[in-house]
């Protein structure tokens, strides 16, 4: 596959609530498979994507410019450029990432591509469900929603 150039692509803007973002899909602009890659930039007093953790795909963040906070696994951490923090496929990758100081924060996220996937939302205590595309994919998913973690029904309800 040829190169390919942050510099050359298009920032999507992400807007919802306190999360305020840019993000250009390195990943999938190279043609990626299973392995993608996103450049993120969180203004200031902004914030990631509420805080969650996969349960099929690892993540890994790398810091570029500026600096914030993480969230990870039920600790906050101080970030800075050069930071490389590993996200787990699990509880111990549970992360969100702040902007609390004056400057924009750029940042890298590599990811596995798995599907399907199921990512939990602790503080919102519900889940999503990715069949057919991975979180983060373009391509049509064959089922994918949010529901209530206390949403449990019996395995033979309305049979």
């Amino acid at each position: 596959m040829a190169p390919v150039n942050a510099g050359d692509l298009e920032w999507t803007e992400l807007d919802q609530g306190t999360m305020t973002a840019r993000r250009k899909q390195l990943g999938e602009a190279a043609a990626g498979e299973k392995l993608g890659c996103s450049l993120y930039e969180i203004p200031a007093g902004n914030e990631s994507w509420p805080y969650h953790y996969h349960a099929a795909n690892e993540e890994a963040l790398y810091v570029l410019a500026g600096t914030g906070t993480l969230r990870l696994a039920g600790e906050t951490y101080d970030l800075e450029d050069g930071d490389y923090v590993s996200l787990p496929a699990d509880e111990r990758g549970g992360h969100k990432v702040i902007n609390d100081s004056e400057e924009p924060l750029r940042y890298l996220v590599v990811s596995t591509m798995n599907e399907p996937d199921v990512t939990v939302y602790p503080d919102s205590e519900k889940f999503g469900v990715y069949v057919g595309a991975p979180p983060g994919g373009r391509t049509e998913r064959s089922l994918s929603g949010y529901y209530p973690i206390e949403g449990d029904v019996d395995y033979w309800d309305g049979e």
